[in-house]
């Protein structure tokens, strides 16, 4: 059994036991619920919303609040002229694991 849930403007495939990372929530409890399920699929049986599936949940318990993801390195320059410009970027992620598919 699978969900396609949507979060943070974008869309995870997510089954059981799955850990992924999401944009930066703000959340205080360990355990998130998201109510935005595009489609549930379940031994071959599917349903597709439209745009959301009502009465389906997919719940997810916290693990890490601040998870950084790999850094980045943009390097801007102009050939034959001293204008460089080196700026680093590194990602910060909630990091979940999915306990469960309700709907």
């Amino acid at each position: 059994m699978y969900a396609i849930i949507e979060t943070g403007g974008k869309q995870y495939r997510v089954e059981k036991n799955d850990t992924i990372d999401v944009e930066l929530l703000d959340i205080e409890d360990n355990v998130v619920e998201f109510k935005n399920v595009l489609l549930i699929s379940e031994a071959g049986n599917v349903k597709i919303g439209a745009p959301y599936l009502a009465d389906t949940v997919v719940q997810a318990k916290l693990i890490k609040q601040d998870a950084k993801g790999p850094k980045v390195v943009a390097f801007k320059y102009k050939r034959r002229k001293p204008i460089r410009r080196k700026v680093g970027h590194r990602q910060r992620y909630t990091r979940l694991k999915i306990t469960d598919i309700i709907g």
